[in-house]
């Protein structure tokens, strides 16, 4: 029988100057399904859908056609608003064939102690789904708010607040709309909308 080999992530984490929230999902899916070279690639996948949908009004803002995300309007994007992204996963074993989060097995967690350093003005941190939750906090030793929620938690003397999101991968399968409610509270909750 076949082990099936580790993958180390191929991205490395995007931390722009001032960030104020750091964004976190598990870990990306295969690069066959990637629409661009940046986090939340695949265009099955509605985070800048979302993010389209509540900073401009239009969940097509991001597309830079109907096969691809405009990467350089999404970072420049995130510069603006203060966010980071990265994922929780440094390196995975993908159990099955795809990208779902229910098969994957994390070899090694990222170092959030590193990133958060590396972020000297954030003051909080999003989840983007079961797996990432999951695999942070415990690192950050703070509970685990339930979807929708949050958890305070401090990290060298700061007072922090963990936000745990629905999923933005299309097999949770709610719509846009629905999930966009979510993040709208959570930006509203930080300041950023």
């Amino acid at each position: 029988m076949n082990n099936p080999s580790s993958e180390v992530h191929p991205l490395a984490p995007f931390l722009p100057d001032g960030a104020r929230v750091l964004m976190l999902g598990s870990f990306p899916p295969k690069r066959v399904r990637w629409s661009m070279e940046f986090f939340y690639p695949n265009l099955q996948n509605d985070m800048w859908r979302i993010m389209g949908l509540l900073f401009f009004g239009d969940k097509a803002h991001f597309l830079a056609d109907p096969k691809h995300f405009d990467r350089e309007r999404i970072m420049a994007f995130c510069r603006t608003v203060g966010l980071a992204l990265y994922d929780t996963a440094s390196e995975v074993v993908r159990l099955r064939d795809n990208a779902s989060d229910n098969f994957l097995q994390v070899v090694r967690p990222t170092d959030m102690c590193g990133l958060l350093d590396r972020l000297p003005e954030c003051r909080a941190v999003v989840t983007t789904g079961e797996k990432a939750t999951e695999t942070l906090v415990g690192q950050l030793r703070c509970q685990r708010p339930a979807v929708g929620g949050s958890a305070p938690f401090e990290y060298a003397g700061r007072r922090m607040q963990l936000f745990r999101m629905p999923s933005s991968s299309r097999a949770y399968p709610r719509s846009v709309e629905w999930k966009a409610e979510f993040y709208r509270k959570m930006f509203a909750a930080v300041g950023m909308i």
